[in-house]
């Protein structure tokens, strides 16, 4: 069992990566295996929208997401962390977002496993992140866990939010609940490649 945080922060010792690591914290208490992973200092680029992947499930781009494919297809579950910035989710998580596209065949895939969301914010833009990381996990077939939204301004707030924290580490502890279920879709619906809508034609 592991359980793999994914900091889409650009700091490196920031409010995120605090809640992050309560949230493993939890999922070490229920005797899981964690890892980490920090965008900060990564290159990461968006999708290029080639299509490349959709022929060989890899993306053609050579740059640090390639370790951080392996990590999520490794990992049993995964909770992505992001600050607000502008009132949506970093531009590095959305790059992660858009290149989780190239995810799409049976030995590289993000299906079944347990997602869980970390947001932090001083004002507005939190549900926004949240929303589009649920519809992530829609298509991908991952079984969502629940969300830690915390209001903070500062890393030295965040041990006076202790609800919040308590939050952050019982996520831990249900993200590993959830995957030792083994959950699984049903094999009659495969997650659809594309992240709009139904079509009727």
């Amino acid at each position: 069992m592991n359980i793999l945080a994914v900091s889409c922060s650009p700091r490196k010792n920031g409010a995120t990566v605090e809640i992050l690591e309560e949230v493993l914290a939890g999922a070490k208490e229920e005797g899981s295996g964690v890892d980490f992973y920090s965008v900060s200092g990564k290159k990461l680029n968006g999708c290029s929208s080639c299509y490349a992947c959709r022929e060989t499930g890899k993306c053609v781009q050579k740059d640090d997401m390639d370790e951080l494919y392996s990590k999520m297809v490794e990992a049993d579950g995964i909770v992505f962390g992001t600050p607000i910035y502008y009132y949506g989710m970093t531009a590095q998580a959305k790059a992660i977002v858009d290149r989780t596209f190239s995810l799409n065949t049976p030995e590289r895939s993000l299906r079944n496993k347990v997602g869980g969301i970390v947001t932090v914010a001083g004002s507005l833009g939190m549900i926004d992140a949240i929303k589009d990381f649920y519809f992530l996990f829609a298509v991908k077939q991952i079984l969502p866990a629940s969300y830690v939204a915390m209001y903070s301004g500062a890393v030295d707030d965040l041990q006076k939010l202790e609800k919040g924290m308590k939050a952050a580490r019982d996520l831990g502890r249900q993200m590993v609940k959830l995957a030792e279920k083994k959950f699984e879709y049903p094999e009659e619906f495969p997650p659809r490649p594309f992240a709009f809508g139904t079509h009727t034609h």
